[in-house]
């Protein structure tokens, strides 16, 4: 019996073939070297950071190959290292660790055909954007937010320039939680007027930045009410929590949370018109602008740029944190985008990030649920293939022409007799003149958080009600 014993353990020790195959076929070859055939055999470059690929070894590494097949191959051989290839726009690859925040573009491609296939005429997509809608709310817990009565708001001293002038506010948006902005006024002009929000992304210098000031100096000489907010955790909102706080889900909440509220405020001032609202940002600031445009049907114009794709939703926790894009059994921005239909919105994208697929994926996507409601003329694009990521002068101008026609604003104020952009009257200010609680912070209520338990324990009180 010992015997017997002895023989059961060695057979199931020893290195057996696997379903069938030679022992010689567990071939170990390093991944390096693996991409670099890979390359020469696809005639592709295949781009990786430094160290990336480093002492990883493939097993059965030439069965992984499909030599018809680029894409499945990569897929084969990277998997394994929890590794993806995404293309670029110059047709070559790109190795990344996996993130759940950005796909393969033919898995974007492969998602909007899925989506399709859900909905083919206006009853069915008003319930499937009513299920996204709901959903989102209570991922965030939105809802439970609101109820918060919110006390005046704290503003500054107004400031008049050339058509325009800026005060600076602030609102407490949740009990100590304080969101600051600037709020830009048409001068010399006739109300009502419409009312545009403008939340900064993840630039440099955030709402403080020349082109942010701009481009809200610009929309308020043409006859807006346009306010520039502070994400949560950046710019002045750093006096309260620390910039790492920003990238984390709670971000997520308090950003939509506090767009809402600004909302409720700006359509509270006199000469604002409820019936032409709208909102745009870029980047991190145009995912705050798909998800309010989603979310509040006071929206009537969204113009979210260089962030729409299929396969890419933001990779801050501040815009993926928590599982937004896990509702309705999987969604991607320019379902999320497509939520305001069919009211106006224009996309504005480029060639040098995500957003290089618009005019071949999410544009027709898109297109196709406002030909629903017979509204395919009220969905734009603006592609700029040679351009990069950013709210630069070419993108203000397509967004200040479509602003002309769908807010009714005076595109002389900002265009000049040859139809040429033209803000020279737009003033940048000193970044301490937009602040509101004063050069460091010295005008802070004494009673605002500054711990992220203390405002995480406030969410969580409300939620529980």
């Amino acid at each position: 019996m010992r015997i017997l014993t002895l023989l059961f353990l060695f057979l199931f020790t020893i290195d057996l073939p696997v379903s069938g195959q030679s022992t010689n076929s567990q071939i170990h070859q390093p991944l390096e070297e693996v991409i670099e055939q890979i390359q020469q055999q696809f005639d592709v470059k295949i781009r990786y950071s430094e160290g990336l690929l480093k002492d990883k070894e493939l097993r059965f590494a030439p069965w992984r190959v499909r030599n018809y097949d680029l894409q499945q191959t990569l897929i084969n051989v990277l998997a394994p290292f929890d590794l993806v290839a995404h293309p670029e726009p110059d047709g070559n690859y790109r190795i990344r660790i996996f993130d759940f925040t950005r796909k393969p573009v033919p898995d974007g491609q492969a998602h909007l055909e899925h989506l399709k296939n859900q909905y083919h005429h206006s009853k069915a997509w008003e319930r499937r954007k009513s299920e996204l809608r709901q959903c989102m709310m209570e991922t965030l817990g939105l809802n439970a937010l609101r109820s918060y009565s919110m006390p005046a708001a704290i503003t500054g001293k107004r400031r008049n320039f050339e058509g325009y002038s800026v005060q600076n506010i602030a609102l407490e948006t949740l009990p100590g939680l304080f969101m600051a902005g600037s709020v830009y006024m048409p001068l010399k002009r006739k109300g009502p007027f419409p009312v545009i929000l403008s939340p900064n992304g993840h630039f440099p210098d955030g709402r403080y930045r020349d082109d942010q000031q701009l481009r809200c100096a610009g929309l308020a000489r043409m006859g807006a009410i346009v306010v520039s907010y502070d994400m949560f955790a950046w710019g002045e909102s750093e006096l309260q929590f620390a910039k790492e706080h920003h990238s984390t889900p709670i971000a997520q909440v308090i950003q939509s949370h506090n767009s809402i509220r600004l909302l409720d405020y700006m359509l509270s001032l006199k000469d604002a018109d409820p019936s032409r609202v709208a909102i745009t940002g870029a980047s991190g600031g145009a995912t705050q602008a798909m998800v309010l445009a989603a979310l509040d049907d006071r929206i009537t114009v969204s113009i979210p740029v260089v962030m729409v794709s299929s396969h890419f939703h933001g990779g801050c926790p501040c815009e993926s944190g928590l599982p937004v894009h896990l509702c309705g059994e999987g969604t991607n921005n320019a379902e999320i985008a497509a939520m305001v239909s069919p009211k106006p919105m224009l996309l504005v994208s480029n060639g040098k990030d995500w957003t290089h697929t618009n005019p071949e994926l999410e544009y027709p996507f898109i297109k196709r649920i406002y030909g629903f409601y017979n509204k395919a003329d009220l969905v734009s694009l603006v592609h700029l293939p040679e351009e990069g990521h950013d709210y630069g002068p070419s993108k203000r101008a397509a967004v200040y022409s479509f602003a002309v026609k769908h807010l009714q604003l005076d595109q002389n104020a900002v265009f000049d007799a040859n139809g040429q952009l033209d803000e020279k009257k737009c003033t940048i200010e000193p970044y301490k003149a937009l602040k509101v609680f004063g050069d460091n912070g010295e005008k802070l209520p004494a009673h605002a958080l500054k711990d992220i338990k203390d405002l995480q324990a406030v969410v969580e009180k409300f939620n529980n009600r």
